[in-house]
């Protein structure tokens, strides 16, 4: 019978001896081996200038210099952002004539960070 403690001021509990279920614990380390590089994806994510600037392009393909604008940033600076969101594979580019435009690659993981825009509205936060 397992015993369950939920007080929380009290001292952790560690197994008092070293065992393991082989099975299980290489079956996890083969499943948690995906998550290998998200940190940084959630790493270039967790930049308020990077949301707004996928929120953008989430409505429409823009060109640097809109984005900038957006922004209030400068053209260089709204062009590393757009390069962070590129290498994560979020966003993608062409090139007509002088001009630059980015888009979204990844309508999913996109539209999964409107929805929690859309969330976090509605909270007010």
């Amino acid at each position: 019978m397992s015993e369950e403690n939920e007080d929380i001021n009290s001292e952790p509990e560690i197994c008092e001896v070293f065992t393991y279920d082989e099975e299980k614990v290489e079956r996890l380390k083969k499943e948690v081996a995906v998550t290998e590089g998200l940190s940084t994806f959630f790493k270039a994510l967790a930049d308020d200038t990077r949301l707004k600037v996928i929120h953008a392009l989430s409505q429409d393909e823009l060109c640097v210099c809109d984005v900038a604008n957006i922004l209030g940033s400068t053209v260089q600076a709204a062009s590393h952002h757009l390069r962070v969101l590129r290498n994560i594979g979020l966003a993608k580019y062409r090139k007509e004539g002088k001009r630059v435009f980015y888009s979204i690659r990844d309508r999913k993981t996109a539209g999964f960070i409107q929805k929690v825009i859309e969330d976090l509205k509605k909270k007010g936060i």
